[in-house]
């Protein structure tokens, strides 16, 4: 379905879907397995974090063949509204999956991506809310109480923060590169009223070797989560921090990558019986993306 989402020569682009199809993803992490996508009232569930007049306007923009959702870069064509609430059902899909016990994690690769979109507006390539939307149905359909969300992709989960802020069953903590677009992610960005304390930013300056982010990953990041006692661990995995993405300055591999994922794991397993999901955000060097998205899927299954 996400190839039917056609930004054109962008590169948050068909290919990224292309290169992460589960072919060629399998062909690098043996045994995975695919998750087939179940319908669910997708639209009931985008409006628990984004306002009924946004969805109406991301639905008629589409049909009315618009290309272009926000002031900056957010490219649409006719069926991209019909993606993105398939890019829902599917992280909706992997919630019930693990929730019933047919699968210990799962890997979402949808698109268009999530961690920017706001309440009300469209913003930096993504449409609705993918991992925020995940975080709601897992409380209400579900009645999980507390969620983690670890957010490495390498430009601040400003979307995925601006809704959570004030809200102390969701532990925000997003790690990123500052400066950089959206400009946003300062550590004394913390949350607000009940929400003080719920939201950890880690920024990182350009040029950030691995081994000092793994070490911030590690000594920050990890007693965080581990303190918060998560119930459920959701990933915004954007991997565009890695050393050959065009849009990022951060110096990760595929193997930086797969030790996040081995961490969060290992809390997951300790915390809440390794309920864990992770959805695609960013990433654009296409080649460094499917191995490290290979990377972090092996990671997942492994053990």
């Amino acid at each position: 379905m996400s190839l039917q989402h056609d930004t054109g020569p962008h590169v948050e682009c068909i290919a990224r879907a292309e290169f992460l199809a589960p072919d060629n993803i399998r062909s690098l992490a043996a045994g995975m397995t695919e998750l087939p996508v179940q319908r669910h009232e997708a639209v009931e569930w985008i409006l628990q974090v984004h306002r009924p007049e946004y969805h109406e306007f991301v639905r008629e923009a589409c049909r009315a063949g618009r290309r272009l959702l926000d002031e900056g870069d957010t490219l649409v064509c006719p069926r991209s509204y019909d993606v993105a609430i398939a890019a829902v059902d599917a992280v909706l899909t992997a919630a019930d999956a693990v929730m019933e016990g047919d699968a210990g994690n799962a890997f979402c690769a949808v698109r268009p991506p999530g961690h920017h979109a706001l309440t009300g507006r469209a913003m930096g390539f993504c449409i609705f809310a993918n991992v925020s939307i995940l975080a709601r149905y897992l409380q209400k359909q579900h009645g999980i109480g507390r969620i983690a969300i670890v957010d490495w992709d390498v430009h601040h989960g400003n979307g995925t923060q601006d809704i959570f802020y004030s809200d102390p069953s969701v532990l925000f903590i997003s790690l990123h590169q500052f400066p950089l677009w959206p400009g946003t992610g300062r550590a004394d960005e913390t949350g607000e009223g009940a929400g003080k304390g719920f939201t950890l930013n880690v920024p990182v300056p350009p040029g950030t070797r691995e081994a000092d982010y793994l070490r911030q990953f590690e000594s920050v990041v990890m007693p965080r989560v581990s303190e918060f006692r998560p119930e459920f661990v959701l990933i915004s995995a954007g991997f565009d921090a890695h050393r050959d993405d065009p849009l990022g300055g951060l110096l990760l591999t595929e193997d930086g990558f797969a030790q996040m994922t081995r961490w969060l794991k290992g809390i997951a397993a300790d915390s809440c019986g390794g309920r864990m999901i992770s959805c695609l955000e960013g990433g654009y060097n296409l080649p460094a993306l499917q191995r490290s998205v290979a990377a972090h899927v092996s990671a997942l299954m492994d053990g």
